[in-house]
């Protein structure tokens, strides 16, 4: 059995400026979305990931989120904090973690 793929759906957004980015994915029935946000002292980037099961469900619902991955971590780049936010995202998933609500 291969492990499933992950859509190239994304989305990069800016709100103010550089303040907020976000990217998101689809991965089997769940949908990540993963968040940079610029740091209070300007001092890099913190990482915040959403996951919501869209398939197999009604309507989505959210079964994971951290607004803070790495217990804030500062990265230098929204890149950098969007990948690691969206592979941590993907790893939950693959493992069907007790985190997952649904």
């Amino acid at each position: 059995m291969t492990a499933p793929m992950i859509a190239a759906h994304s989305r990069r957004v800016l709100y103010g400026g550089d303040h907020m980015q976000f990217d998101e994915r689809t991965l089997g029935d769940y949908r990540i979305y993963a968040g940079a946000l610029e740091a209070p002292r300007g001092d890099g980037y913190i990482a915040a990931m959403i996951v919501q099961r869209v398939h197999g469900v009604t309507a989505p619902r959210e079964a994971y989120r951290d607004e803070s991955v790495a217990c804030g971590h500062r990265w230098v780049s929204a890149e950098a904090a969007i990948a690691y936010a969206m592979n941590r995202a993907a790893e939950v998933i693959r493992q069907r973690s007790t985190l997952l609500a649904c």
